[in-house]
């Protein structure tokens, strides 16, 4: 697309005319002009060289971009040559892609530490955290370049392998597990550190808390893994490729990551909670205790008291 302050002067018209006449192995024949004399705009649509998104293409687009356009219609004082085309909006997209998601990745691991540190005063979880909703996007990942990079159980799916994930589909996945995963972590670790709180050893509280919270947690995963499988049942390949990243990190979240490895962390950590140069943090609120019964109410029964505690 070019546009000049009068696409009908003589210094456009021989822009587009010495476009049109470029000789070079990166671009084919015909090139067609289309004027719009009310817009001052001139499209100008040029065949690349290649299958269209190959790697000759692309070294076609290059040229056109650094080497054709600025020699010819870059040229129109006070005008301005923008090349499109479905092979340059892929790649401008995929660069812009690529230079973006390590500030997102820094700007959620950043928040959550932080969030973490605040909500639980403890350094301990805000690094497990971080590093075990990491484990259940690391799964996500393996999961979707195993089916469809490698084509390990494509079939099973009504796919094959294309070779490649759709360039905006990893950092939406990171984004909806780490919400996942810090909603399923939260819940459980809330449940632990309340049962810490009033004075249960470190592994009683692990073993409450994932107790109590087992079968909230169970029953959210198998309605999430339910959800993302359908995305499966899809024609297109990128809902095929979420469907598997999706549901596969989300049922290993709830059952390996949540079941498994957190307890482990925390049993294994032990108290080692808050550093005395963080003790100007905010206190966690004590749990609450029930007061006495009221008029009308029944008390409510005693919790169990934990194996080895009177």
């Amino acid at each position: 697309m070019v546009k000049a302050p009068d696409i009908r002067s003589a210094a456009a018209r021989q822009a587009i005319a010495a476009l049109a006449g470029w000789h070079s192995t990166a671009i084919g024949q015909p090139i067609q002009v289309s004027l719009y004399p009310a817009a001052n705009l001139a499209q100008i649509q040029v065949p690349l060289a290649g299958a269209g998104a190959d790697i000759t293409s692309r070294h076609a687009l290059a040229t056109l971009h650094d080497t054709i356009v600025p020699a010819t219609v870059g040229k129109i004082p006070g005008g301005q040559a923008l090349v499109g085309g479905n092979l340059a909006a892929s790649i401008d997209f995929n660069n812009q892609l690529r230079h973006g998601i390590v500030p997102v990745f820094a700007f959620v691991l950043g928040i959550t530490f932080i969030v973490m540190l605040t909500a639980f005063r403890s350094i301990t979880i805000a690094a497990t955290t971080i590093v075990l909703n990491l484990l259940s996007v690391a799964a996500a990942y393996g999961a979707m370049v195993a089916v469809f990079q490698h084509g390990w159980g494509a079939a099973l799916i009504g796919t094959r392998a294309t070779g490649a994930i759709e360039s905006w589909i990893p950092l939406f996945v990171f984004v909806v597990l780490f919400g996942l995963s810090m909603d399923y972590n939260v819940f459980v670790v809330s449940r632990i550190k309340e049962a810490h709180d009033r004075g249960m050893a470190t592994s009683q509280a692990v073993a409450h808390g994932i107790r109590t919270t087992a079968g909230v947690v169970t029953s959210a995963a198998i309605i999430m893994v339910a959800v993302f499988a359908v995305f499966g049942t899809l024609s297109l390949q990128q809902f095929k490729q979420l469907s598997v990243g999706l549901a596969v990190a989300a049922l290993l979240d709830a059952t390996v990551v949540r079941g498994v490895l957190l307890p482990s962390a925390m049993a294994l950590l032990g108290d080692r909670y808050l550093p005395r140069w963080l003790h100007w943090l905010p206190p966690t609120p004590p749990p609450e205790t029930p007061g006495p019964a009221g008029p009308g109410t029944r008390p409510a029964a005693p919790e169990p008291a934990p194996a080895g505690r009177a």
